[in-house]
Protein backbone atom coordinates (compact mmCIF):
# COMPACT_ATOMS: atom_id res chain seq x y z
CA UNK A 1 0.00 0.00 0.00
CA UNK A 2 3.21 2.32 0.68
CA UNK A 3 4.41 2.14 -2.87
CA UNK A 4 0.55 2.66 -4.20
CA UNK A 5 -0.12 5.70 -2.16
CA UNK A 6 3.81 7.43 -2.96
CA UNK A 7 2.82 6.51 -6.68
CA UNK A 8 -0.88 8.32 -6.26
CA UNK A 9 1.03 11.07 -4.59
CA UNK A 10 3.18 11.07 -7.34
CA UNK A 11 0.37 11.70 -9.70
CA UNK A 12 -0.88 14.20 -7.71
CA UNK A 13 1.74 16.37 -7.57
CA UNK A 14 2.30 15.49 -11.37
CA UNK A 15 -0.59 16.94 -12.47
CA UNK A 16 -0.81 19.59 -9.69
CA UNK A 17 2.37 21.18 -11.30
CA UNK A 18 0.99 21.24 -14.69
CA UNK A 19 -2.43 22.87 -13.52
CA UNK A 20 -0.09 25.55 -11.58
CA UNK A 21 2.29 25.83 -14.92
CA UNK A 22 -0.68 26.79 -17.02
CA UNK A 23 -2.92 29.30 -14.81
CA UNK A 24 0.23 30.86 -13.22
CA UNK A 25 3.32 30.79 -16.21
CA UNK A 26 1.66 30.23 -19.27
CA UNK A 27 -1.41 32.10 -19.09
CA UNK A 28 0.50 35.24 -18.62
CA UNK A 29 2.98 34.54 -20.69
CA UNK A 30 1.02 34.34 -23.38
CA UNK A 31 -0.75 38.06 -22.21
CA UNK A 32 2.68 39.07 -22.09
CA UNK A 33 3.92 37.83 -25.60
CA UNK A 34 0.28 39.33 -27.20
CA UNK A 35 1.30 42.64 -25.59
CA UNK A 36 4.43 42.48 -27.17
CA UNK A 37 3.47 41.36 -30.75
CA UNK A 38 1.31 44.28 -30.88
CA UNK A 39 3.70 46.73 -29.65
CA UNK A 40 6.23 45.29 -32.27
CA UNK A 41 3.38 45.85 -34.71
CA UNK A 42 3.07 49.26 -33.74
CA UNK A 43 6.86 50.02 -34.22
CA UNK A 44 7.10 48.09 -37.35
CA UNK A 45 4.02 49.96 -38.70
CA UNK A 46 5.40 53.51 -38.10
CA UNK A 47 9.25 52.37 -39.55
CA UNK A 48 8.94 50.09 -41.77
CA UNK A 49 10.64 47.06 -42.13
CA UNK A 50 14.07 45.76 -43.50
CA UNK A 51 15.09 42.11 -44.82
CA UNK A 52 13.16 39.86 -47.67
CA UNK A 53 14.67 36.33 -47.72
CA UNK A 54 18.15 35.77 -50.02
CA UNK A 55 18.19 32.24 -51.61
CA UNK A 56 21.01 29.86 -50.80
CA UNK A 57 24.25 31.09 -52.22
CA UNK A 58 24.39 34.71 -54.20
CA UNK A 59 21.83 36.57 -52.61
CA UNK A 60 19.73 37.19 -55.43
CA UNK A 61 16.91 38.54 -53.93
CA UNK A 62 17.50 42.86 -52.80
CA UNK A 63 16.19 43.66 -49.55
CA UNK A 64 13.78 46.50 -49.51
CA UNK A 65 12.03 48.39 -46.99
CA UNK A 66 8.31 48.81 -46.92
CA UNK A 67 5.87 50.36 -45.15
CA UNK A 68 3.50 48.35 -43.35
CA UNK A 69 -0.34 48.73 -44.83
CA UNK A 70 -4.08 46.93 -43.92
CA UNK A 71 -4.35 43.33 -45.29
CA UNK A 72 -6.82 44.66 -48.24
CA UNK A 73 -4.50 47.42 -49.28
CA UNK A 74 -1.57 45.71 -49.06
CA UNK A 75 -2.98 43.05 -51.60
CA UNK A 76 -4.71 46.26 -53.77
CA UNK A 77 -1.13 46.99 -54.55
CA UNK A 78 -0.54 44.28 -56.93
CA UNK A 79 -2.20 42.91 -59.91
CA UNK A 80 -3.29 39.19 -58.85
CA UNK A 81 -4.59 36.07 -60.43
CA UNK A 82 -7.59 34.57 -58.04
CA UNK A 83 -7.39 31.13 -56.49
CA UNK A 84 -10.18 29.49 -56.18
CA UNK A 85 -9.83 25.79 -54.82
CA UNK A 86 -12.08 23.36 -53.44
CA UNK A 87 -10.59 23.48 -50.11
CA UNK A 88 -8.60 27.10 -50.24
CA UNK A 89 -8.71 30.61 -52.04
CA UNK A 90 -7.07 33.15 -52.41
CA UNK A 91 -4.55 35.01 -55.13
CA UNK A 92 -1.12 34.98 -56.20
CA UNK A 93 0.44 38.56 -57.17
CA UNK A 94 1.98 39.28 -60.11
CA UNK A 95 4.77 41.09 -58.25
CA UNK A 96 7.24 38.60 -58.07
CA UNK A 97 4.81 35.14 -58.38
CA UNK A 98 4.61 35.05 -54.81
CA UNK A 99 1.49 33.15 -53.63
CA UNK A 100 0.93 35.34 -50.85
CA UNK A 101 -3.22 35.55 -49.92
CA UNK A 102 -4.25 32.02 -49.01
CA UNK A 103 -7.26 31.08 -46.64
CA UNK A 104 -8.82 27.80 -45.72
CA UNK A 105 -12.40 27.18 -46.81
CA UNK A 106 -13.36 24.32 -43.85
CA UNK A 107 -11.94 26.20 -40.96
CA UNK A 108 -13.21 29.52 -39.10
CA UNK A 109 -10.98 31.53 -36.47
CA UNK A 110 -13.64 30.68 -33.79
CA UNK A 111 -16.43 28.16 -33.90
CA UNK A 112 -18.74 30.81 -34.24
CA UNK A 113 -20.53 29.65 -37.99
CA UNK A 114 -20.25 33.78 -39.39
CA UNK A 115 -16.51 33.63 -38.11
CA UNK A 116 -13.92 34.74 -41.16
CA UNK A 117 -11.84 31.38 -42.48
CA UNK A 118 -8.67 30.88 -41.20
CA UNK A 119 -5.57 33.26 -43.24
CA UNK A 120 -2.44 31.21 -44.13
CA UNK A 121 -0.69 33.43 -46.31
CA UNK A 122 -0.82 37.15 -46.38
CA UNK A 123 1.18 39.39 -48.48
CA UNK A 124 4.75 41.37 -47.90
CA UNK A 125 3.44 44.86 -47.74
CA UNK A 126 1.07 43.54 -44.52
CA UNK A 127 1.97 43.48 -40.66
CA UNK A 128 1.39 39.29 -40.36
CA UNK A 129 3.26 38.99 -44.29
CA UNK A 130 3.68 35.33 -44.91
CA UNK A 131 4.69 34.20 -47.93
CA UNK A 132 6.10 31.68 -50.48
CA UNK A 133 8.12 32.93 -53.84
CA UNK A 134 9.95 31.13 -56.37
CA UNK A 135 13.00 31.71 -59.04
CA UNK A 136 16.51 30.89 -60.28
CA UNK A 137 19.78 32.02 -59.02
CA UNK A 138 22.68 32.69 -60.42
CA UNK A 139 22.70 35.17 -63.38
CA UNK A 140 21.77 38.91 -63.00
CA UNK A 141 18.87 39.20 -65.11
CA UNK A 142 16.68 36.68 -62.74
CA UNK A 143 13.21 37.46 -61.73
CA UNK A 144 13.50 38.82 -58.12
CA UNK A 145 10.21 40.03 -55.32
CA UNK A 146 9.75 43.05 -57.76
CA UNK A 147 9.37 41.53 -60.79
CA UNK A 148 6.66 42.12 -62.60
CA UNK A 149 5.13 38.78 -64.50
CA UNK A 150 2.78 39.02 -66.92
CA UNK A 151 -0.46 36.34 -67.20
CA UNK A 152 0.35 33.89 -70.18
CA UNK A 153 -2.52 31.32 -68.90
CA UNK A 154 -5.51 30.40 -67.23
CA UNK A 155 -7.40 33.35 -64.92
CA UNK A 156 -8.64 31.49 -61.65
CA UNK A 157 -6.23 28.71 -60.37
CA UNK A 158 -8.47 25.60 -59.85
CA UNK A 159 -8.04 21.81 -59.60
CA UNK A 160 -7.58 21.18 -63.08
CA UNK A 161 -7.24 24.73 -64.42
CA UNK A 162 -4.20 25.66 -64.14
CA UNK A 163 -2.21 29.15 -64.97
CA UNK A 164 0.89 30.06 -66.04
CA UNK A 165 2.79 33.30 -65.35
CA UNK A 166 5.52 34.70 -68.02
CA UNK A 167 9.04 37.08 -67.66
CA UNK A 168 11.32 37.90 -70.53
CA UNK A 169 14.16 39.18 -69.38
CA UNK A 170 15.49 40.92 -72.89
CA UNK A 171 18.56 39.31 -72.67
CA UNK A 172 17.03 35.71 -74.46
CA UNK A 173 15.90 34.44 -71.36
CA UNK A 174 11.89 34.02 -70.99
CA UNK A 175 10.74 32.37 -67.70
CA UNK A 176 7.64 31.05 -67.14
CA UNK A 177 6.17 29.74 -64.01
CA UNK A 178 2.96 27.08 -64.05
CA UNK A 179 0.77 27.05 -60.67
CA UNK A 180 -1.13 23.81 -60.44
CA UNK A 181 -3.32 23.08 -57.23
CA UNK A 182 -5.15 19.79 -56.26
CA UNK A 183 -8.07 19.24 -54.21
CA UNK A 184 -6.19 19.91 -50.79
CA UNK A 185 -3.41 22.30 -50.02
CA UNK A 186 -0.73 21.00 -52.29
CA UNK A 187 0.23 23.73 -54.95
CA UNK A 188 2.99 22.27 -57.94
CA UNK A 189 5.48 25.17 -58.83
CA UNK A 190 6.50 24.20 -62.15
CA UNK A 191 9.28 26.78 -63.32
CA UNK A 192 10.99 26.47 -66.63
CA UNK A 193 13.57 29.00 -68.53
CA UNK A 194 14.14 28.82 -72.05
CA UNK A 195 17.54 30.27 -73.67
CA UNK A 196 16.88 32.14 -77.17
CA UNK A 197 19.91 33.49 -76.98
CA UNK A 198 23.62 32.89 -78.04
CA UNK A 199 25.55 31.39 -74.94
CA UNK A 200 24.72 28.49 -72.45
CA UNK A 201 23.34 30.12 -69.28
CA UNK A 202 23.76 28.25 -65.83
CA UNK A 203 20.81 28.68 -63.33
CA UNK A 204 19.59 27.37 -59.56
CA UNK A 205 16.12 26.69 -59.28
CA UNK A 206 15.06 27.76 -55.95
CA UNK A 207 11.75 28.06 -53.49
CA UNK A 208 11.50 30.28 -50.32
CA UNK A 209 8.93 30.21 -47.77
CA UNK A 210 9.48 33.90 -45.89
CA UNK A 211 7.54 35.15 -42.58
CA UNK A 212 8.09 38.30 -41.04
CA UNK A 213 7.55 38.78 -37.36
CA UNK A 214 8.10 35.76 -34.94
CA UNK A 215 4.15 34.85 -34.52
CA UNK A 216 2.60 34.22 -30.75
CA UNK A 217 2.80 30.58 -30.02
CA UNK A 218 0.80 28.53 -27.94
CA UNK A 219 2.34 25.25 -27.32
CA UNK A 220 5.47 25.63 -24.87
CA UNK A 221 6.47 22.93 -23.62
CA UNK A 222 3.44 20.24 -25.11
CA UNK A 223 4.16 21.43 -28.83
CA UNK A 224 6.32 22.57 -31.60
CA UNK A 225 5.97 25.61 -33.59
CA UNK A 226 8.80 26.95 -35.68
CA UNK A 227 10.97 25.65 -38.66
CA UNK A 228 10.57 21.98 -39.67
CA UNK A 229 11.73 19.69 -41.86
CA UNK A 230 12.58 16.31 -42.76
CA UNK A 231 16.23 15.12 -45.05
CA UNK A 232 16.52 11.70 -46.00
CA UNK A 233 13.71 10.10 -43.33
CA UNK A 234 16.31 12.81 -40.38
CA UNK A 235 13.46 15.23 -38.56
CA UNK A 236 14.65 18.24 -37.63
CA UNK A 237 12.56 20.76 -35.42
CA UNK A 238 13.54 24.42 -34.53
CA UNK A 239 12.00 26.73 -32.24
CA UNK A 240 12.12 30.22 -33.28
CA UNK A 241 14.38 31.55 -30.56
CA UNK A 242 17.07 28.87 -32.01
CA UNK A 243 17.33 30.77 -35.05
CA UNK A 244 19.08 33.16 -32.91
CA UNK A 245 22.16 30.44 -32.73
CA UNK A 246 22.44 30.06 -36.61
CA UNK A 247 26.01 31.42 -37.76
CA UNK A 248 26.17 34.42 -39.32
CA UNK A 249 26.59 34.77 -43.47
CA UNK A 250 27.47 38.17 -43.81
CA UNK A 251 26.73 37.60 -47.63
CA UNK A 252 23.84 36.78 -47.39
CA UNK A 253 22.78 39.16 -44.31
CA UNK A 254 21.18 36.46 -42.30
CA UNK A 255 21.56 33.92 -39.48
CA UNK A 256 21.85 30.61 -41.41
CA UNK A 257 21.91 26.37 -41.04
CA UNK A 258 21.92 24.53 -44.08
CA UNK A 259 20.87 20.73 -44.77
CA UNK A 260 22.19 18.41 -47.38
CA UNK A 261 19.55 16.03 -49.19
CA UNK A 262 20.63 13.52 -51.05
CA UNK A 263 17.62 11.71 -52.16
CA UNK A 264 14.35 13.51 -50.12
CA UNK A 265 13.37 16.00 -48.12
CA UNK A 266 11.12 18.91 -47.25
CA UNK A 267 11.07 21.67 -45.32
CA UNK A 268 9.09 24.27 -43.77
CA UNK A 269 7.51 26.35 -41.15
CA UNK A 270 4.52 24.98 -38.76
CA UNK A 271 1.89 26.50 -36.57
CA UNK A 272 -0.26 24.75 -34.12
CA UNK A 273 -2.73 23.61 -36.73
CA UNK A 274 -1.55 25.26 -39.92
CA UNK A 275 1.71 24.37 -41.87
CA UNK A 276 3.53 25.72 -45.13
CA UNK A 277 6.17 23.37 -46.81
CA UNK A 278 8.20 22.84 -49.78
CA UNK A 279 8.93 19.63 -51.15
CA UNK A 280 11.34 19.01 -53.96
CA UNK A 281 11.05 16.67 -56.62
CA UNK A 282 11.99 13.58 -55.10
CA UNK A 283 15.07 11.69 -55.73
CA UNK A 284 17.23 14.74 -56.50
CA UNK A 285 19.65 16.31 -54.28
CA UNK A 286 19.13 19.61 -52.72
CA UNK A 287 20.29 22.09 -50.07
CA UNK A 288 17.78 23.45 -47.28
CA UNK A 289 18.46 25.75 -45.13
CA UNK A 290 16.36 28.06 -42.44
CA UNK A 291 17.32 31.62 -42.28
CA UNK A 292 16.69 34.56 -40.47
CA UNK A 293 17.38 37.62 -41.87
CA UNK A 294 15.98 41.68 -40.89
CA UNK A 295 16.61 43.52 -37.88
CA UNK A 296 15.97 43.75 -34.45
CA UNK A 297 12.44 43.62 -34.08
CA UNK A 298 11.89 42.54 -37.22
CA UNK A 299 13.24 40.00 -37.76
CA UNK A 300 12.17 37.33 -41.12
CA UNK A 301 11.93 33.91 -40.42
CA UNK A 302 12.58 31.48 -44.01
CA UNK A 303 12.53 28.03 -44.91
CA UNK A 304 14.85 28.44 -48.31
CA UNK A 305 15.36 25.08 -51.01
CA UNK A 306 17.91 25.49 -54.04
CA UNK A 307 18.23 22.58 -56.38
CA UNK A 308 21.73 21.87 -57.99
CA UNK A 309 22.43 23.92 -61.03
CA UNK A 310 21.45 23.20 -64.85
CA UNK A 311 23.42 24.57 -67.87
CA UNK A 312 20.23 25.87 -70.08
CA UNK A 313 22.30 25.46 -73.76
CA UNK A 314 21.02 27.64 -76.69
CA UNK A 315 17.33 26.73 -77.68
CA UNK A 316 17.42 24.85 -74.89
CA UNK A 317 14.66 25.02 -72.31
CA UNK A 318 14.93 23.23 -68.94
CA UNK A 319 12.31 22.70 -65.99
CA UNK A 320 12.32 22.29 -62.42
CA UNK A 321 9.47 21.10 -60.01
CA UNK A 322 8.59 22.62 -56.40
CA UNK A 323 5.44 21.41 -54.45
CA UNK A 324 4.50 23.73 -51.81
CA UNK A 325 1.83 22.57 -49.20
CA UNK A 326 -0.18 25.39 -47.57
CA UNK A 327 -2.56 24.50 -45.55
CA UNK A 328 -4.28 22.17 -42.46
CA UNK A 329 -2.24 19.38 -40.62
CA UNK A 330 -5.05 17.11 -41.37
CA UNK A 331 -3.25 13.59 -40.60
CA UNK A 332 -4.60 11.10 -43.10
CA UNK A 333 -3.55 14.19 -45.67
CA UNK A 334 0.09 14.33 -44.63
CA UNK A 335 0.19 10.90 -44.65
CA UNK A 336 -1.06 10.76 -48.40
CA UNK A 337 1.25 13.17 -49.76
CA UNK A 338 4.04 11.43 -47.48
CA UNK A 339 3.32 8.29 -49.63
CA UNK A 340 2.49 9.93 -53.00
CA UNK A 341 5.48 12.71 -52.72
CA UNK A 342 8.08 10.19 -51.32
CA UNK A 343 7.91 12.90 -48.37
CA UNK A 344 9.75 10.85 -45.53
CA UNK A 345 8.60 11.54 -42.27
CA UNK A 346 5.97 14.25 -43.43
CA UNK A 347 3.23 12.91 -40.92
CA UNK A 348 5.45 13.77 -38.24
CA UNK A 349 5.03 17.53 -39.22
CA UNK A 350 2.07 16.69 -36.21
CA UNK A 351 4.03 16.80 -33.20
CA UNK A 352 3.21 13.55 -31.43
CA UNK A 353 5.59 13.87 -28.52
CA UNK A 354 7.16 11.49 -26.57
CA UNK A 355 4.60 9.43 -26.58
CA UNK A 356 4.34 8.72 -29.91
CA UNK A 357 3.69 5.32 -29.87
CA UNK A 358 0.82 5.78 -27.70
CA UNK A 359 -0.68 9.11 -29.47
CA UNK A 360 -0.11 7.37 -32.60
CA UNK A 361 -2.76 4.72 -32.21
CA UNK A 362 -4.68 6.47 -30.25
CA UNK A 363 -5.47 8.85 -32.86
CA UNK A 364 -5.71 6.29 -35.49
CA UNK A 365 -8.94 4.95 -33.36
CA UNK A 366 -10.44 7.82 -31.99
CA UNK A 367 -10.21 9.07 -35.81
CA UNK A 368 -11.92 5.66 -37.28
CA UNK A 369 -14.46 5.64 -34.11
CA UNK A 370 -15.71 9.48 -35.36
CA UNK A 371 -15.77 7.99 -38.92
CA UNK A 372 -17.85 5.03 -37.66
CA UNK A 373 -20.02 7.36 -35.12
CA UNK A 374 -19.74 10.93 -36.19
CA UNK A 375 -18.78 12.39 -32.83
CA UNK A 376 -15.11 12.92 -31.40
CA UNK A 377 -16.84 12.95 -27.80
CA UNK A 378 -18.23 9.08 -28.64
CA UNK A 379 -15.15 7.75 -29.81
CA UNK A 380 -13.60 9.27 -26.73
CA UNK A 381 -15.84 7.58 -24.83
CA UNK A 382 -15.58 4.25 -26.80
CA UNK A 383 -11.79 4.90 -26.69
CA UNK A 384 -12.09 4.15 -22.58
CA UNK A 385 -14.08 1.58 -22.97
CA UNK A 386 -11.19 -0.17 -25.06
CA UNK A 387 -8.54 0.62 -22.73
CA UNK A 388 -10.45 -0.45 -19.57
CA UNK A 389 -11.28 -3.88 -21.93
CA UNK A 390 -7.76 -3.93 -22.83
CA UNK A 391 -6.29 -3.22 -19.22
CA UNK A 392 -8.99 -5.84 -17.76
CA UNK A 393 -6.97 -8.99 -16.65
CA UNK A 394 -4.30 -6.40 -14.74
CA UNK A 395 -7.37 -4.47 -13.81
CA UNK A 396 -9.21 -7.74 -12.41
CA UNK A 397 -5.95 -8.48 -9.90
CA UNK A 398 -5.74 -5.17 -8.71
CA UNK A 399 -9.00 -5.15 -7.57
CA UNK A 400 -9.03 -8.42 -6.54
CA UNK A 401 -6.18 -7.72 -4.42
CA UNK A 402 -8.02 -4.20 -2.89
CA UNK A 403 -11.29 -6.19 -2.52
CA UNK A 404 -9.14 -9.11 -0.21
CA UNK A 405 -6.95 -5.71 1.32
CA UNK A 406 -10.65 -4.25 2.33
CA UNK A 407 -11.92 -7.37 3.55
CA UNK A 408 -8.94 -7.87 5.95
CA UNK A 409 -9.48 -4.08 6.99
CA UNK A 410 -10.60 -5.27 10.13
CA UNK A 411 -7.54 -7.24 11.42
CA UNK A 412 -5.36 -4.97 9.85
CA UNK A 413 -6.61 -2.46 12.15
CA UNK A 414 -6.11 -4.99 15.39
CA UNK A 415 -2.37 -4.95 14.40
CA UNK A 416 -2.15 -1.24 14.59
CA UNK A 417 -3.62 -1.01 17.67
CA UNK A 418 -1.64 -3.84 19.04
CA UNK A 419 1.77 -3.30 17.88
CA UNK A 420 1.19 1.40 17.82
CA UNK A 421 4.53 1.36 19.46
CA UNK A 422 6.70 -0.65 17.28
CA UNK A 423 6.66 -0.39 13.64
CA UNK A 424 8.72 -2.39 12.77
CA UNK A 425 6.73 -5.60 14.51
CA UNK A 426 3.63 -4.15 13.18
CA UNK A 427 5.33 -4.23 9.30
CA UNK A 428 6.08 -7.35 10.00
CA UNK A 429 2.75 -8.79 11.24
CA UNK A 430 1.43 -6.93 8.38
CA UNK A 431 3.60 -8.86 5.66
CA UNK A 432 2.98 -12.37 7.32
CA UNK A 433 -1.02 -11.24 7.19
CA UNK A 434 -0.78 -10.72 3.56
CA UNK A 435 1.47 -13.66 2.67
CA UNK A 436 -1.37 -15.82 4.40
CA UNK A 437 -4.22 -14.24 3.07
CA UNK A 438 -1.89 -14.43 -0.46
CA UNK A 439 -2.71 -10.39 -1.06
CA UNK A 440 -0.08 -8.32 -2.74
CA UNK A 441 -0.55 -4.68 -1.44
CA UNK A 442 1.58 -3.25 -4.42
CA UNK A 443 -0.93 -4.98 -7.35
CA UNK A 444 -3.37 -1.90 -6.70
CA UNK A 445 -0.89 0.19 -8.24
CA UNK A 446 -0.72 -0.85 -11.85
CA UNK A 447 -4.05 0.59 -13.39
CA UNK A 448 -2.67 3.71 -11.76
CA UNK A 449 0.61 3.25 -13.38
CA UNK A 450 -0.66 2.57 -17.28
CA UNK A 451 -3.36 5.81 -16.64
CA UNK A 452 -0.88 8.39 -16.38
CA UNK A 453 0.60 7.49 -19.86
CA UNK A 454 -2.87 7.07 -20.85
CA UNK A 455 -3.70 10.71 -19.70
CA UNK A 456 -1.06 12.81 -20.78
CA UNK A 457 -1.03 10.60 -24.80
CA UNK A 458 -4.53 11.37 -24.78
CA UNK A 459 -4.01 15.12 -23.51
CA UNK A 460 -1.33 15.33 -26.48
CA UNK A 461 -3.75 14.05 -28.83
CA UNK A 462 -6.86 16.87 -28.27
CA UNK A 463 -4.07 19.79 -28.11
CA UNK A 464 -2.27 18.74 -31.38
CA UNK A 465 -4.57 17.46 -33.72
CA UNK A 466 -6.49 19.65 -36.31
CA UNK A 467 -9.06 17.21 -36.01
CA UNK A 468 -10.10 17.83 -32.64
CA UNK A 469 -10.11 21.53 -33.43
CA UNK A 470 -13.70 23.46 -32.93
CA UNK A 471 -14.96 19.31 -32.48
CA UNK A 472 -18.46 19.65 -30.70
CA UNK A 473 -19.54 17.05 -28.31
CA UNK A 474 -23.08 17.33 -26.83
CA UNK A 475 -25.05 20.08 -25.65
CA UNK A 476 -23.09 23.53 -24.47
CA UNK A 477 -19.29 21.55 -25.70
CA UNK A 478 -18.81 23.23 -28.93
CA UNK A 479 -15.10 22.52 -28.86
CA UNK A 480 -13.96 18.64 -27.23
CA UNK A 481 -10.14 20.64 -27.84
CA UNK A 482 -10.89 22.92 -24.92
CA UNK A 483 -12.33 23.73 -21.87
CA UNK A 484 -15.75 23.74 -20.56
CA UNK A 485 -16.78 27.12 -21.55
CA UNK A 486 -19.31 26.85 -18.12
CA UNK A 487 -18.18 27.79 -14.78
CA UNK A 488 -20.19 27.30 -11.28
CA UNK A 489 -18.86 30.69 -10.18
CA UNK A 490 -21.22 32.39 -12.73
CA UNK A 491 -23.85 30.14 -12.29
CA UNK A 492 -23.53 28.58 -15.29
CA UNK A 493 -23.97 31.18 -17.32
CA UNK A 494 -26.50 33.41 -15.01
CA UNK A 495 -23.53 36.10 -13.76
CA UNK A 496 -22.43 38.35 -16.24
CA UNK A 497 -18.55 38.62 -15.39
CA UNK A 498 -15.52 36.22 -16.13
CA UNK A 499 -13.54 34.42 -13.56
CA UNK A 500 -10.01 33.65 -13.55
CA UNK A 501 -8.77 30.40 -15.07
CA UNK A 502 -8.44 28.34 -12.38
CA UNK A 503 -12.50 28.87 -11.19
CA UNK A 504 -13.72 27.72 -14.37
CA UNK A 505 -15.10 24.77 -13.18
CA UNK A 506 -17.83 24.26 -15.29
CA UNK A 507 -20.27 20.97 -15.60
CA UNK A 508 -18.16 18.00 -16.83
CA UNK A 509 -15.40 19.19 -14.14
CA UNK A 510 -17.98 18.76 -11.20
CA UNK A 511 -19.24 15.32 -12.71
CA UNK A 512 -15.84 14.24 -12.97
CA UNK A 513 -14.71 15.41 -9.32
CA UNK A 514 -18.26 13.49 -8.22
CA UNK A 515 -17.40 10.69 -9.75
CA UNK A 516 -13.83 10.49 -8.78
CA UNK A 517 -15.03 10.72 -4.97
CA UNK A 518 -17.28 7.90 -5.68
CA UNK A 519 -14.21 5.51 -7.46
CA UNK A 520 -12.17 6.78 -4.25
CA UNK A 521 -15.03 5.32 -1.93
CA UNK A 522 -14.16 1.82 -2.62
CA UNK A 523 -10.79 1.42 -1.71
CA UNK A 524 -9.21 0.67 1.48
CA UNK A 525 -9.11 3.73 3.81
CA UNK A 526 -5.08 4.89 4.33
CA UNK A 527 -4.21 4.48 7.90
CA UNK A 528 -2.17 7.63 8.32
CA UNK A 529 -4.37 10.31 8.78
CA UNK A 530 -2.79 12.84 6.90
CA UNK A 531 -3.04 10.18 4.19
CA UNK A 532 -6.53 10.49 4.72
CA UNK A 533 -6.97 13.92 4.69
CA UNK A 534 -5.06 14.29 1.20
CA UNK A 535 -6.92 11.75 -0.25
CA UNK A 536 -10.47 12.87 0.83
CA UNK A 537 -9.23 16.33 -0.82
CA UNK A 538 -7.85 14.82 -4.05
CA UNK A 539 -11.34 14.97 -5.69
CA UNK A 540 -11.61 18.67 -4.97
CA UNK A 541 -8.10 19.22 -5.98
CA UNK A 542 -9.00 17.78 -9.80
CA UNK A 543 -11.79 19.19 -10.23
CA UNK A 544 -9.88 22.81 -9.87
CA UNK A 545 -7.35 21.28 -11.74
CA UNK A 546 -8.49 19.55 -15.06
CA UNK A 547 -11.10 22.52 -14.86
CA UNK A 548 -8.63 24.39 -17.14
CA UNK A 549 -8.17 21.25 -19.35
CA UNK A 550 -9.70 19.72 -22.71
CA UNK A 551 -13.36 19.16 -22.42
CA UNK A 552 -12.61 16.04 -24.62
CA UNK A 553 -9.93 14.76 -21.61
CA UNK A 554 -12.53 15.84 -18.64
CA UNK A 555 -14.97 13.20 -20.43
CA UNK A 556 -12.07 10.70 -20.96
CA UNK A 557 -11.73 11.18 -16.87
CA UNK A 558 -15.41 10.82 -16.21
CA UNK A 559 -15.43 8.07 -18.25
CA UNK A 560 -12.94 6.11 -16.52
CA UNK A 561 -14.02 6.67 -13.79
CA UNK A 562 -17.74 5.43 -14.29
CA UNK A 563 -16.28 2.00 -15.42
CA UNK A 564 -13.63 1.95 -12.66
CA UNK A 565 -16.68 2.33 -10.22
CA UNK A 566 -18.70 -0.87 -12.13
CA UNK A 567 -15.61 -3.05 -12.72
CA UNK A 568 -13.76 -2.47 -8.99
CA UNK A 569 -17.54 -2.97 -7.10
CA UNK A 570 -18.07 -5.64 -9.36
CA UNK A 571 -14.91 -7.57 -8.47
CA UNK A 572 -14.59 -6.63 -5.16
CA UNK A 573 -18.20 -7.49 -3.64
CA UNK A 574 -17.35 -10.74 -5.65
CA UNK A 575 -14.36 -11.35 -3.12
CA UNK A 576 -16.86 -10.87 -0.25
CA UNK A 577 -15.74 -7.20 0.60
CA UNK A 578 -18.56 -5.27 1.65
CA UNK A 579 -19.02 -2.11 -0.58
CA UNK A 580 -19.55 0.86 2.35
CA UNK A 581 -20.45 2.74 -0.59
CA UNK A 582 -23.53 2.34 -1.41
CA UNK A 583 -24.57 1.52 1.90
CA UNK A 584 -23.61 5.28 2.69
CA UNK A 585 -25.71 6.11 -0.19
CA UNK A 586 -28.44 3.99 0.49
CA UNK A 587 -28.23 5.85 4.14
CA UNK A 588 -27.90 9.30 2.62
CA UNK A 589 -30.95 9.37 0.43
CA UNK A 590 -33.17 7.13 3.05
CA UNK A 591 -32.03 9.80 5.51
CA UNK A 592 -33.57 12.56 3.07
CA UNK A 593 -37.10 10.78 3.18
CA UNK A 594 -39.90 12.06 5.07
CA UNK A 595 -41.44 8.84 7.30
CA UNK A 596 -44.34 6.93 6.28
CA UNK A 597 -47.69 7.62 8.01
Amino acid sequence: MGDQKNLILAAILSFLVIGLWETFIIAPQRAEMQRNAEIQAEIARQEGIDGVPVPIGEGGVAAEITALLDRDDALARSQRVTIDAPRVDGSISLTGGRIDDLNLKDYRVTIEEDSPEVTVLSPREAGDAYYALFGWAGGKAVPGPKTEWTLAEGDTLDRGSPVILQWDNGAGLVFRQQYEIDENFLFTVTQSVTNSGAEATTLSPYGVIARHGEPETQGFYLLHEGAIGGFDGITESIDYDDFEDFEMNVAERARLRKFEAEDNGWLGITDKYWMTALIPQTHKPFTGAFKLAGREGAPVFSADVRLPPVSIAPGATETSVIHLFAGAKQADILKMYEKELEAESFYDAIDWGWFFFLTKPFFWVLNTLYKLFGNFGVAIILLTVLVKTIMFPLAYKSYVSMGRMKKLQPQTEKLREKHKDDPQAMQRAMLELYKKEKVNPASGCLPILFQIPVFFALYKVLFVTIEMRHAPFFGWIKDLAAPDPTSMFTLFGLLDWNPPTFLMIGIWPLIMGVTMWLQMQLNPAPPDPIQKKIFAWMPVLFTFLLGSFPAGLVIYWTANNILTIIQQSTIMKSQGAKIELWDNLRGMFSRGKKPES
